[in-house]
């Protein structure tokens, strides 16, 4: 990808920044756990059709940890043939810098505009390990490159002025919600460097992101319930505090609240629910487990509360 190419997706990105939340699918399944293409593309398009900024397939929400490498290419080349230009298209890639160099080459081909790099399996690593890490995989792929600080990856400031310098590289996304060390890494790193909010249930620490002038997010809500996801990014851009506030009160809380109470429901509750809205997602695949029939009873009570207020039909 020349210069040129990576400025233009840059550019694209950063206008669906503004324009609406980034969109991660969730990836259809069977209920005996086959890829289900032709479900998830139809999932995909009513997804599109709710205006995001940007479509994130294979990341973390889609359960790119449980897919195999056929699988991620078929995911990818539909959400690109879906897509079929409207907006960017950032396939999820990880694990080490290998195995993460492998799918960022299948998304080469399948078509993506862009990849995110997941952090890496297992190990915790030093901080000049970290920056190799990024360093390898942009050096095997002409795609741009997004870097994901979670978990086990946690970026200084000198390593964001550092990744940031790698060729390809065009932003990074902070799952960690330590606003301290963002704001040191954002001051550090160039002008026209991407940042995203990235922290679970996103929405809870937008304004806080924003006063940062990070005003891009990940919408997990917007797999499932769009007409939430818009109306509180709506609220939030034009600096409605009455309504961001009666949002976050009556539905976000309340649904990390619930998402909180077994490991592996930031992704198997989401499912559920765009399940309990007629959407064709299936189950989840091991190691996650999809939610108690207790937990659906309260995660459909809350769905339809949070649809009554933006005014929208169940």
């Amino acid at each position: 990808m020349t210069v040129t190419e990576r400025l233009r997706v840059i550019e694209r990105l950063r206008a669906g920044m503004a324009r609406g939340v980034l969109s991660f699918p969730l990836t259809s399944f069977a209920d005996d756990g086959a890829l289900d293409l032709p479900a998830y593309r139809d999932y995909l398009a009513s997804r599109i059709a709710a205006g995001p900024g940007a479509l994130f397939p294979a990341c973390g929400t889609g359960e790119f940890f449980s897919l195999d490498e056929d699988e991620y290419g078929r995911v990818i080349r539909a959400a690109v043939e879906v897509a079929d230009g409207r907006l960017p298209v950032v396939a999820g890639v990880g694990y080490g810098w290998a195995q993460a160099a492998r799918f960022a080459r299948i998304a080469e081909d399948a078509g993506a505009d862009a990849a995110l790099l997941m952090p890496h399996y297992l190990v915790k690593a030093p901080q000049d390990g970290l920056v190799a890490q990024v360093r390898e995989v942009a050096s095997r792929t002409r795609l741009p490159l997004i870097a994901y600080q979670r978990d086990q990856v946690t970026f200084t400031a000198d390593s964001v002025r550092r990744i940031a310098e790698i060729p390809g590289v065009i932003g990074l996304k902070d799952g960690h919600g330590d606003l301290d060390r963002l704001q040191r890494g954002k001051l550090a790193a160039p002008d026209g460097f991407l940042f995203f909010n990235g922290a679970a249930t996103a929405e809870l620490q937008a304004r806080a992101y924003a006063s940062l002038g990070v005003t891009a997010y990940s919408s997990a809500v917007h797999a499932f319930a769009p007409e939430i996801a818009r109306a509180f990014f709506t609220a939030l851009g034009a600096h409605d505090d009455t309504t961001v506030e009666k949002l976050l009160t009556g539905f976000y809380i309340p649904f990390v609240e619930l998402r909180d109470r077994v490991p592996g429901y930031a992704v198997s509750l989401v499912k559920a629910a765009a399940r309990l809205r007629g959407l064709p997602v299936g189950p989840v695949r091991a190691p996650l487990t999809d939610p108690s029939p207790a937990d659906l009873t309260d995660l459909a009570a809350l769905l339809e509360r949070g649809l009554d207020l933006v005014g929208a039909t169940r």
